[in-house]
């Protein structure tokens, strides 16, 4: 069954990837012998080895629970090891409810890196609150306050063996900097993590800490070459077949590659952030592949990411360095336009005219010049939800229904 649904999502008949369920509720569904694929948001790898339970990324907190009921269906075998490809929550929650069983407790290993990001989601604990609950339209989230640290961690590459199998663990940078490639020789599988996620790269996240996309290409090109037979990725479907994982890694390195090139040309040659990010395109001959669309990202985000990167926060904008404060432009811009309504309604029109960006800004401004005028909120909520209707990608239509959900709240 894995196999025939891995070709309809490989044809475009499917979808799979970090934003869409695909097979999400399905259980344990073996691979090849001794090999589990368990879909979810963040899937596992699963392993049974020597009479171990070994696994490569744990899930998040809001569904360790159900991981260790359909392990258990599938295997009785204690956990002994869990690997993290990185220190993300839907990666690193999922061993508590094994370590309840009883024995000893599993060996847990990933980059020294991950360590690092426990902290500062320790010390960030609130704001990664909010922007998950805006970028998931989640009102209740929560993050979490404690962690299941690793117990062993390595700097460049590790081997572990555990019963029969062989893993090797190469780190990588790419949507973080504490990412482990996984590579698993008897069986001749690729453990990518999240460097493949059956969507564009989540390399420019609005919300999220520096992305690394540069590295992340460099990265994808390692795993081509390793000439792997099976591909897991941690988010999305697997991938049967050497040609096939090489096409889909090397294609979207040269997509990512595309973006770097162009901004750092135009980086170099003194262009301003507003000109980069209107002028950068990824290449449109690979525009029809199922595991290159913008549906998480978007191109445009990944250019910011990039200035950010090698180029601090300053845009060239000089009015933007030392900013008056938004309301106080806004109030300023009100007043020449003949108030915050007068605002509010160019907004309206610049929608009708499918200007949804200029709609944005207006929509914002006139809100910030009279923030307690209900009939200004009930046009930036319809701005912004029209705004959400007509974008593909999570990220985009996180934020803009988080804004379009605030006016509604006060209009």
């Amino acid at each position: 069954m894995i196999v025939e649904y891995a070709e309809q999502v490989w044809q475009g008949e499917s979808d799979d990837s970090i934003v869409d369920a695909g097979m999400e509720g399905k259980g344990v569904l073996t691979v090849t012998e001794g090999v589990g694929w368990w879909p979810g948001f963040g899937n596992v790898i699963t392993f049974e080895t020597g009479g171990e339970l070994v696994l490569f990324d744990t899930s998040s907190p809001f569904s360790a629970a159900r991981l260790h009921e359909d392990v258990r269906k599938w295997t009785r075998a204690p956990l002994t090891t869990a690997f993290y490809s990185h220190g993300h929550i839907d990666h690193v929650f999922g061993t508590a409810p094994f370590e309840e069983e009883p024995g000893p407790r599993a060996t847990v290993y990933a980059h020294e890196a991950v360590v690092d990001r426990f902290e500062r989601y320790v010390l960030t604990n609130g704001y990664n609150a909010v922007i998950n609950q805006r970028q998931f339209q989640a009102p209740n989230l929560r993050w979490p306050a404690t962690y299941r640290h690793p117990d062993v961690t390595y700097t460049d590459a590790l081997t572990v063996r555990r019963g029969g199998l062989t893993f090797d663990l190469l780190h990588a940078k790419g949507e973080t900097d504490d990412a482990t490639i996984g590579y698993v020789r008897e069986h001749r599988l690729l453990l990518p993590g999240d460097l493949f996620i059956w969507v564009t790269p989540n390399c420019g996240n609005p919300q999220k800490v520096q992305r690394y996309p540069r590295e992340w290409v460099h990265a994808l090109r390692l795993m081509a070459a390793m000439d792997a037979e099976i591909m897991l990725p941690s988010h999305g479907a697997p991938i049967f077949g050497r040609d096939r994982i090489r096409q889909a890694l090397l294609e979207t390195a040269e997509w990512l590659d595309s973006l770097v090139t162009q901004t750092l040309e135009l980086l170099n040659a003194g262009a301003r952030l507003d000109e980069i990010v209107h002028s950068v395109r990824p290449p449109g001959h690979l525009a029809d592949r199922p595991y290159l669309r913008a549906r998480y990202d978007e191109p445009e985000f990944v250019v910011r990411n990039l200035w950010r990167l090698y180029g601090g926060w300053y845009d060239g904008n000089p009015a933007h360095l030392k900013p008056a404060p938004d309301a106080v432009l806004a109030k300023s811009v009100a007043e020449l336009a003949g108030g915050p309504a007068a605002l509010a309604d160019a907004a309206l029109r610049a929608l009708s005219d499918g200007d949804e960006r200029l709609a944005g800004h207006l929509a914002e401004m006139a809100a910030l010049a009279a923030p307690d005028d209900a009939g200004v909120h009930r046009v930036r909520a319809e701005v912004f939800a029209a705004r959400a209707a007509g974008e593909l990608s999570l990220m985009a239509k996180g934020v803009f229904t988080w804004a379009a959900e605030e006016s509604k709240r006060r209009s």
